[in-house]
């Protein structure tokens, strides 16, 4: 699956769009790691139990939202983005979203470059 940022890929044409896809995960604080990151703050820094967690949080959002478009049929998602947004006091969403589509390479000339 190609996925890209952009409303493009360089070394791809989109030959169809399939539509919206997106995938999310909606991740709680653990009382255990709420502790450790307590006592991290204390003396600044990062806080590597958060920063793991929201990076789990953010892979399986873009992995669901794989899921979804190769239901559809895609090969790429162009226009990917990730948001976050607070659930509940403690709990965040991360949500994965984009436009899946189909792709065809490109045929490059067989002259190189322009002069």
């Amino acid at each position: 699956m190609q996925i890209t940022t952009q409303d493009e890929l360089a070394e791809h044409e989109i030959v169809q769009t399939l539509g919206l896809v997106r995938g999310n995960a909606v991740r709680a604080r653990h009382l255990g790691k709420d502790i450790l990151a307590v006592l991290r703050a204390l003396v600044g820094g990062e806080v590597p139990e958060y920063t793991k967690m929201l990076a789990e949080s953010r892979e399986q959002a873009v992995d669901r939202m794989c899921a979804q478009a190769r239901a559809l049929g895609a090969d790429g998602i162009v226009a990917m983005r990730l948001t976050t947004s607070p659930v509940m006091q403690g709990a965040a969403e991360i949500l994965a979203y984009g436009t899946a589509v189909r792709l065809r390479a490109r045929h490059s000339s067989a002259g190189g470059p322009p002069r």
